[in-house]
C-alpha cells in the first residue's frame, strides 16, 4: 500500500515509517519539523535501503494536505502529527486544542474528498485519566487531567462521528502507553528539540552529562515506591502494532491499547536503566508536575486477539537501546 505517515519524521512516526517499508509498503512523509529533524528522513532510508517522498508540510493547513493528495493515490493514512507534552499542554490549552483537532479533521475530510478509507490515529493512554488500571478500551474516559488528554479523546470522538455518517471510512484508534527505547542500529531515537518531556530521553541525557539531573516528580504516590508508574513500550514494538492495525483493517471504527500489560515505577526504570548501561544517574525528587496520575498501564489482550500483536521487548532491552541512540546521537 501507499500510505501518508504525517508526523513521520518525529520519534514513534519514524519507526513506524521503518516498519512499513520493511513491510513492502510504500511511504510519503509529512512532518512540519516543530519537534524533530529532516535528517530523520536520511537515516530511515539508510535502515532500510528504501526510498521515501518528503514533505516539510503543516497538516493544519487544508490547502497544503490537498497538494499532497493530488500528487499520490494514498491507500492510507496514519496520523501521528501533534503536540505530545501532557506539562505544556495546561500552559498553551489553545495551541494544543487548534494543532492536535484542526491537524485530524482537515486529514478526516480531505480522506473523504480522495476516498481514501484507512486511517490509523496515533491516540494516548492519556484518555483514561485517573481511571482504574488496568486500562480497557470500553472504560468511560476522563481525559479532563490535562488537554493533551483531551484533544486525543476529541480526536477520537471525531473521527468515530465521521465513520458512523461515512461507513465506507475505516479507523484504528491506538492508545498508547509510554514508549521508549531506539532502532537496534542507534541511528533513529526519540530526540526531542529543548529540554525533553518524556523520562527517557531525560534519563538518556543526565547519563551522558548534557543534563545535571534528573527530576523526579512526586515520590508520594499511591505506588510501590511512592512515584509514577507507567506502562513502558519498546518503541519498535509500537511501530509494529501500527503496522498491524493497518494491515488487519477492517469497516468502522476500533480502538486498541498498545502496552506490554505491566507497569513500571520511575525509580524501578532509573535503576534497571542504571544496571543495564553500567552508569549512574543521579536524581533529586521535586514536586507533583501539573496533569499526572499515579498509575496507568494497559490491558492489551484485544490488541493481541484482533491483530495478533503483542510487545516482545523487556525494560532491560528498553534501556539499552535508549543508551545507545544517545550514545551515538549528536545535536
Amino acid at each position: 500500500m501507499k500510505i501518508l505517515v504525517t508526523g513521520g519524521a518525529g520519534y514513534i512516526g519514524s519507526h513506524t515509517v521503518v516498519a512499513l517499508l520493511e513491510e513492502g509498503h510504500s511511504v510519503v512523509v509529512a512532518d512540519n519539523l516543530m519537534n524533530s529533524k529532516v535528517d530523520t528522513i536520511d537515516k530511515i532510508k539508510k535502515i532500510t535501503g528504501k526510498d521515501l517522498t518528503f514533505y516539510e508540510v503543516d497538516v493544519t493547513v487544508q490547502s497544503e494536505v490537498e497538494k499532497m493528495f493530488a500528487a499520490h493515490s494514498f491507500d492510507g493514512v496514519i496520523h501521528f502529527a501533534g503536540l505530545k507534552a501532557v506539562g505544556e499542554s495546561v500552559e498553551k490549552p489553545l495551541s494544543y486544542y487548534y494543532n492536535n483537532l484542526v491537524s485530524t479533521m482537515v486529514l478526516a475530510k480531505v480522506c473523504q474528498a480522495h476516498q481514501v478509507n484507512r486511517f490509523v490515529f496515533s491516540s494516548s493512554a492519556t484518555v483514561y485519566g485517573d481511571n482504574q488500571v488496568p486500562f480497557e478500551e470500553s472504560m468511560t474516559l476522563l481525559p479532563t487531567t490535562n488537554p493533551y488528554g483531551e484533544t486525543k479523546a476529541m480526536s477520537e470522538r471525531i473521527l468515530i462521528d465521521t465513520v458512523k455518517a461515512n461507513p465506507a471510512f475505516s479507523v484504528s484508534i491506538l492508545r498508547y502507553f509510554n514508549p521508549v527505547g531506539a532502532h537496534e542500529s542507534g541511528l533513529i531515537g526519540e530526540a526531542p528539540n529543548g529540554i525533553p518531556n518524556n523520562l527517557m530521553p531525560f534519563v538518556t541525557q543526565v547519563a551522558k552529562g548534557k543534563l545535571k539531573q534528573l527530576r523526579v516528580f512526586g515520590n508520594d504516590y499511591d505506588t510501590v515506591d511512592g512515584t509514577g508508574v507507567r506502562d513502558y513500550i519498546h518503541v519498535d514494538d509500537l511501530a509494529k502494532g501500527h503496522v498491524a492495525a493497518l494491515n488487519h483493517l477492517t469497516e468502522g471504527a476500533h480502538v486498541y491499547n498498545l502496552g506490554t500489560g505491566k507497569g513500571t515505577s520511575v525509580l524501578e526504570l532509573v535503576k534497571a536503566f542504571e544496571e543495564a548501561n553500567e552508569i549512574e544517574v543521579p536524581y533529586e525528587i521535586v514536586e507533583r508536575r501539573a496533569g499526572d496520575i499515579a498509575s496507568c498501564y494497559a490491558d492489551a489482550k484485544k490488541a493481541e486477539t484482533e491483530l495478533g500483536w503483542t510487545a516482545k521487548k523487556n525494560i532491560v532491552e528498553m534501556c539499552r537501546d535508549s543508551w545507545r541512540f544517545e550514545k551515538n546521537y549528536q545535536e
